[in-house]
């Protein structure tokens, strides 16, 4: 990370969800979307928004002549990308999506090279991106950065929008977004009625909160967060998911799990976030999808992963034709182009043309 680390009232230091109401209207807009930061903005209406434009994106990008029209639309505007977490899957997706639809792009991926370093105050150092672009997406190790990012813009002379590209431990919506559109994609009668089934590191893992969060807005879901004790999901999640009338339930036995799940996602091991190595001391063997479980799983369900894997997934069962984890990512591409759209006001523009 190598940057000052930003220390600030306005930054949560611990996970909190879901998001008040209060807040979520403060970074609205009349079309549903402005800065995109929790998967708590995105409703039920609003997804199948964004699933349709993603799925006429990609009809029309299939020729040049609508991949040309695609890329003209916002070829005026630019993006900047400010990920100071490692990254090479949400960097790509967030980079081709945007130029997909005809932005330029700038970056930043370490923050030894901004002004900070010469003692630059976070808010100015924001303001300064938001001066030469027209979209700011940010990917961070700290909880609440990009909404922070937000706040700051609030009110100023360019209030940019803001998207959240991965936060600390806490949220990574477009991620949640993108695995929303896949199993919906790829699940016969899509989403309502199905088990998912949120394997590994779940209390670190932000494309598990995020999910467990976008399920509320389908009928009859259930979740089975299947964990070492020592990863359990956080409580606030289970809280939010409570409260929301969500069925879910908190079990170490993986084959059983297996054979209920419409939906597997795999998650690694969130190691980045040890304080004292305290990874080493969770056994997560059992935890892992092999060739022999396959057996216990229904022939219509899918296996998902946000990834990068390590051994959580075995390669032999990418052959399986369940595993949709590389079509997940390349889904990526499309529904982070179909978010930037609508934030940036061009989804009937794109709609009205004839794919």
């Amino acid at each position: 990370m190598g940057g000052p680390s930003l220390m600030t009232a306005d930054i949560p230091r611990a996970v909190r969800s879901p998001v008040d109401p209060e807040t979520l209207a403060q970074f609205s807009s009349s079309n549903g979307l402005y800065h995109c930061l929790f998967a708590e903005q995105f409703d039920r209406p609003i997804i199948e928004r964004l699933i349709k434009l993603t799925d006429h994106l990609r009809a029309l990008t299939k020729t040049k002549a609508g991949d040309d029209f695609v890329a003209s639309v916002l070829s005026n505007k630019r993006a900047m990308l400010y990920f100071s977490q490692p990254s090479t899957r949400t960097f790509l997706s967030f980079q081709n999506a945007c130029h997909i639809l005809g932005m330029n792009t700038c970056e930043i991926r370490d923050p030894r090279t901004s002004s900070q370093m010469k003692g630059e105050s976070f808010e100015d150092t924001i303001r300064t991106f938001a001066s030469y672009v027209d979209l700011i997406i940010i990917r961070h190790f700290e909880n609440g950065f990009a909404e922070h990012a937000a706040r700051t813009l609030q009110g100023t002379h360019r209030p940019v929008p803001i998207i959240n590209a991965g936060a600390g431990t806490y949220q990574h919506p477009t991620q949640a977004l993108l695995d929303v559109y896949t199993m919906n994609r790829y699940l016969p009668g899509g989403i309502d009625g199905k088990t998912l089934m949120l394997v590994g590191d779940l209390q670190r893992g932000r494309t598990v909160r995020s999910l467990a969060l976008m399920m509320r807005n389908y009928k009859d879901v259930r979740i089975l967060f299947v964990s070492p004790p020592q990863f359990r999901m956080m409580p606030d999640i289970l809280g939010a998911l409570k409260d929301s009338g969500i069925s879910y339930e908190e079990t170490e036995d993986f084959e059983g799990a297996l054979a209920q799940a419409d939906t597997v996602y795999m998650t690694r091991v969130q190691d980045e976030h040890d304080t004292a190595g305290e990874s080493r001391t969770v056994d997560i063997g059992r935890y892992c999808l092999r060739p022999e479980h396959l057996r216990f799983m229904k022939k219509s369900s899918i296996i998902l992963h946000p990834l990068p894997r390590r051994d959580e997934i075995h390669p032999d069962v990418d052959a399986d034709p369940r595993a949709a984890y590389w079509r997940q990512e390349r889904n990526g591409l499309w529904t982070r182009a179909a978010l930037m759209a609508v934030t940036l006001g061009i989804e009937n523009i794109l709609l009205e043309r004839k794919a």
